[in-house]
Order: structure tokens, then sequence, then C-alpha cells
């Protein structure tokens, strides 16, 4: 596994720019590379504080140590920690923005798959559109809890779900030629490579205070994939 970038560290917690594709923590069958496993090999103890999707990238905090773990654990789950995120989503929707309130749970009979179900746990997500791009919009959430899947799943329910999301959208990844008027392939190229070929989703950034009153502001770049596909998109509204 390459180097990931380390957003800030101190003794208490590291914040890394997780790249899109890698696990957050180890599988069960455990043969795969993972940020924590790295973290380990580096740090020796590294403790889970909250996770990201696989195919997720930007901002994700581990504690270092069991006291920072316990706190860090008890303010993300007491709504304590500002969670900002990017997605690409389809289509253009309905109202700039708004707030999904809709309680969700894992499927009865589909493990690792979410539902909005009246049943399930209370999950809250804000959105504002950023950008409307034509079969694309740019979206900023604001998650106040931290359900498994939750922008996914909350975006599927508004009918526009993240691109290339393979559970809940079409999965179907972004080819330049589907934007661009005109598009030809390069001699070099026998098929079209995708511009986006994973979850248009990103952990913009985190911000909390930590044990010692210390505010923290954590920010991670939108990755080039995802730049990639809002710059076309740009063009083609132009």
């Amino acid at each position: 596994m390459s180097h990931p970038e380390i957003l800030f560290e101190n003794e208490a917690f590291i914040a890394i720019n997780k790249p899109a594709g890698t696990l957050s923590i180890p599988d069960r069958i455990g043969k795969e590379p993972s940020l924590k496993s790295w973290l380990r090999e580096r740090y020796g103890n590294i403790y889970t504080v909250h996770r990201l999707d696989r195919e997720t990238s930007g901002v994700i905090v581990f504690a270092k140590d069991e006291a920072s773990h316990k706190f860090l654990s008890g303010i993300f789950e007491d709504r304590q920690v500002e969670k900002l995120y990017q997605g690409i989503v389809q289509g253009t929707l309905p109202q700039s923005q708004g707030s999904i309130d809709q309680p969700l749970m894992e499927h009865p009979a589909k493990p690792g798959i979410m539902v909005v179900n009246r049943n399930g746990k209370a999950s809250l997500t804000d959105y504002k559109v950023e950008e409307e791009l034509g079969p694309y919009s740019l979206v900023k959430f604001q998650i106040h809890t931290g359900r498994t899947h939750q922008i996914r799943v909350h975006m599927q329910f508004l009918g526009h779900p993240i691109a290339c999301d393979d559970l809940y959208g079409d999965g179907r990844p972004v080819l330049l030629s589907s934007i661009k008027r005109n598009f030809k392939l390069s001699r070099s190229e026998e098929q079209e490579r995708p511009i986006l070929a994973r979850l248009g989703l990103h952990s913009q950034s985190l911000r909390f205070t930590d044990a010692a009153g210390t505010l923290h502001t954590l920010e991670a770049e939108m990755p080039k994939d995802m730049r990639a596909l809002l710059q076309q998109l740009r063009k083609w509204k132009s």
C-alpha cells in the first residue's frame, strides 16, 4: 500500500486523507491492506474511531491511545463533530438545499445493504447543491448521524443517487463520451477509460474540539478523478 497522506497528527490522534478503494479497517478475512493495518505497522496501537466506505475518499481519524479513543468515539456519537462531504450526484435536485430525515436499518435479507425503514435508527443528512452540471450535480452534505452508507441511501431515497454507486445507483462508470460531443478515442486506446469509475463521494472535512479544548478543522482536497469529472462537466455546460 502506498504511503497515504497524513493531514495532521499529534500524540492523541492522526488524520489521514484516505484514498478511494482502500479499506478503512481490515475486512473479516484480513488479507487486503487497510489504513488501520498500515498505521499499526508504524505506530503499534491504533484505535478505530469511525470509518469511511471503501470507495469513499477523504478525511478519517484514528486514535493513538485508549483515552483518546474513548474521547473521540464519544464526540462522534454525541454529534459534536461537524462532518462535511462532497458528492457528485445524478441529475438535478428539485430543491437547492434541504434535509433528509429518514431512519435507516440493514436490509433483513441482504447483509451490508441499508434501507430507509421507520423501524430503523434516526438518520439526518443536510444537503446543499453547489453546482448544477447537466447530467450531474455537485452537492455538499453535512451528516448529523453516522449510519452505514447514510448519504448514499438518503440520495437514493431522493431519486438522485451518487454517481457510480454500485449498491444504491446504477454503478455505471462515467465516460467522457457520455458528456462530450464529438468524442473520439485516441489512436493508442482500444477502449475508453472512464473519468470516474468509483463512488463519487469525498469526506471533505471534520471539525471538532479535542480533549485539551483545541479546535481542529481537518480538510482533504477532493481527489483527481472527481475533480477531472467536474472539470469536464463545467466545459460541457459552458
